[in-house]
């Protein structure tokens, strides 16, 4: 499985930015996916994660309200929308992909997207 994260770039405080995550699967619907980020000098954490039907999902607490993940298996795509941005979210935003329940661990997801960029600008 081939993971494809875009849609990061600079926003203001307060802004708004939605990710994007394709996969190169035909087997798309059988994967839980999850989002994680990482900030210079500071471990990879986990950001959200939605069931492979979209029927689940988690939020880290600091995103919770804010941000919303959400897939369209049809398109072979999750999306994370991000709203009220604050500085403490920029980070590399990564997307991961594992087969079976939705997981919070980095150690669980066996395919990696290669990241995207999201600089919140105070």
């Amino acid at each position: 499985v081939q993971l494809q994260a875009s849609g990061g770039g600079l926003v203001q405080a307060g802004g708004s930015l939605r990710l994007s995550c394709a996969a190169s699967t035909h087997k798309f619907n059988l994967y839980s996916i999850g989002w994680f980020r990482q900030a210079p000098g500071k471990e990879r954490e986990f950001v959200a994660t939605i069931s492979w039907r979209g029927g689940y999902t988690n939020y880290a607490d600091s995103v919770k309200g804010r941000f919303t993940i959400s897939r369209d298996n049809a398109q072979n795509t999750v999306y994370l929308q991000m709203n009220g941005l604050k500085s403490d979210d920029s980070a590399v935003y990564y997307c991961a992909a594992r087969q079976g329940l939705s997981m919070r661990s980095t150690n669980d997801y066996d395919y990696w997207g290669q990241g995207t960029q999201v600089t919140v600008s105070s």
